[in-house]
């Protein structure tokens, strides 16, 4: 329809009808340097539907149609039940068809970790909530099978790659999705503060069957087919397998009170709940849940990691495809100088996320060497601190690019700003990740300085990267009092000094040297957009997103 007052003009084109994975070139370098190039032929088909119309529409809708609770039916029977948009079971459809819930454990051989990880990485560019459960039930899996009779009744069920979207008893199920409920009123983060108690049933034990009565505060996912629950025994804190149903084929006493009105992660269903007699069986040892829970821990952090760089791609993508279709005072904002050294930078903190993920998931497919150890152990949680953290003021500046046009929920940067967050909460906040790499440097401060060493070759002796590791060895003459109030000094320090090595060892020479050059200034922590000069520039960019 013409219109009287105006013509519409200077708007930026709907980005859709893009394969997330050929245009992403750091993507598929790092994935063919993981061992991971075996996956390749079926990340670009998945990349190629990702960027469809239609799957991108998904992702909208899933989050503009939030999860609705039941509690009764329509008798008064308590059903506890989460209903959701189709969307959402269309983009777990996806996500199950692609394996990214089992993969290394379904198909193990070497780069696993790595192709599976590119593949959450673009699925996070089009819808988060759904990587929720898909992470808890990925995690979950090594710690199952270490039960044997359990895991046997359900090892079908969980390398399935159909989802099943259907409520009922584990026996009657396709494929399973697990939850988690660790964190109660009064502890937060301190489960050891947890009041949930479970008492025997058959004499209890590992593998033995109990009831728990207590609640969670944050129980995610609650319409997974079973979760991991920690209560607590006369031993102390222990882990319970909890199923929806009941083994007589009875609902589960696992009553949902309300579901989370959360800032973002919208379509994700997360749910405070009280157990009444709830039915479990004990996982691990008696006492020993937090050790059994850790296990769990390193694989929902790498999660973390690998969704919030997917969050950052994706921002900056629509970032650099907005600049170079809207035209202010006379010129593209992609032509002008001051919006280039900020998409440029921004370019550079996306890459160096990319290939730090990768080069993280690479040490998951690796044995027990001291270096591979080190980079699960420590640089796992600094890199979940400092990745995910990052997020949220990446996505706040591609949204400002957009200007008010980002601001409004009918555009995709809203959704992106609002999402960022959980990651830098969820599985542990950045204090909390800070205090587990100290400890875990403490456990092995000869692995940590093997890891330096390797840092150190990868980048080829940069004196950015050597002034760097100087100060975190020097860091380790400090009392403890020292080391956790500079604890988040030093891990920024760890993970700049492991994003600089894999952009030395990885990326086109001169990104690399503008990288390490702009990080090791003295700068960390600076606005985007203050890399000195201009070099590289259009190279950064052109790689970034292929105009």
């Amino acid at each position: 329809m013409p219109w009287s007052t105006h013509q519409v003009s200077n708007q930026a084109p709907e980005l859709s009808g893009y394969n997330l994975f050929s245009t992403d070139a750091a993507l598929a370098e790092g994935l063919r340097r993981g061992g991971g190039d075996w996956h390749e032929e079926s990340l670009a088909r998945f990349g190629a539907e990702l960027g469809t119309p239609e799957v991108l529409r998904l992702g909208e809708l899933a989050n503009r149609h939030p999860p609705e609770l039941a509690t009764h039916d329509r008798f008064g029977n308590r059903i506890d039940r989460v209903e959701f948009h189709p969307a959402w079971h269309a983009l777990l459809a996806l996500l199950r068809r692609e394996g990214l819930h089992a993969l290394p454990w379904m198909a193990p051989r070497p780069g696993a970790h790595v192709a599976r990880a590119a593949g959450y990485f673009l699925h996070a560019q089009v819808e988060a909530g759904s990587l929720c459960p898909t992470t808890m039930t990925f995690a979950a899996i090594p710690v199952l099978q270490k039960e044997s009779a359990l895991f046997s009744r359900l090892e079908g069920l969980f390398y399935s790659t159909e989802h099943d979207e259907r409520d009922l008893p584990l026996e009657q199920k396709r494929s399973i999705l697990v939850g988690m409920g660790m964190t109660e009123k009064q502890g937060g983060s301190d489960v050891r503060s947890n009041t949930t108690a479970a008492r025997p049933l058959d004499g209890g034990g590992r593998g033995g069957a109990y009831a728990l009565t207590g609640h969670k505060w944050f129980f995610s996912a609650p319409m997974c087919d079973a979760h991991l629950v920690l209560a607590r025994t006369d031993a102390g804190l222990s882990c319970f397998f909890v199923p929806r149903w009941r083994p007589d084929g009875d609902k589960n006493a696992v009553l949902v009170q309300r579901l989370k009105d959360k800032l973002g992660n919208r379509s994700n269903s997360s749910a405070e709940v009280e157990f009444q007699e709830a039915f479990g069986i004990m996982v691990g040892e008696e006492g020993r849940g937090i050790p059994t829970i850790i296990d769990m821990a390193g694989y929902t952090r790498l999660d973390c990691v690998i969704g919030s760089a997917g969050l950052m791609r994706c921002a900056l993508v629509q970032a650099i495809h907005h600049a170079r279709h809207r035209s202010a005072f006379g010129r593209l904002l992609a032509e002008q100088a001051l919006m280039r050294n900020v998409l440029a930078d921004l370019a550079l903190e996306s890459e160096a996320a990319t290939l730090l993920m990768l080069r993280l998931a690479r040490a998951f497919d690796a044995g027990d060497d001291p270096v591979e150890r080190a980079w699960r152990r420590i640089m796992t949680p600094a890199a979940k601190f400092w990745i995910c953290k990052r997020a949220i003021e990446f996505t706040g500046e591609c949204m400002e690019v957009w200007g008010g046009n980002g601001y409004v929920e009918t555009g995709p940067m809203a959704r992106l700003y609002r999402e960022a967050p959980v990651n830098s909460i969820w599985e542990g906040s950045g204090n909390v990740m800070c205090l587990d790499v100290l400890r875990a440097i403490g456990r092995a401060p000869g692995d940590f300085l093997l890891l330096l060493e390797g840092l150190e070759r990868m980048g080829q002796g940069h004196p950015m990267l050597r002034s760097l590791t100087a100060r975190l060895r020097d860091s380790l003459a400090q009392s403890p009092e020292q080391l956790e109030a500079g604890a988040r000094r030093l891990v920024q320090r760890l993970v700049l000094a492991a994003q600089a090595a894999v952009m030395l060892e990885q990326a086109p020479p001169a990104l690399a040297q503008v990288f390490a050059d702009s990080r090791g200034d003295g700068e960390c922590g600076r606005v985007y957009g203050a890399l000195a000069g201009a070099g590289a520039q259009k190279e950064i960019l052109d790689r970034a997103w292929p105009a």
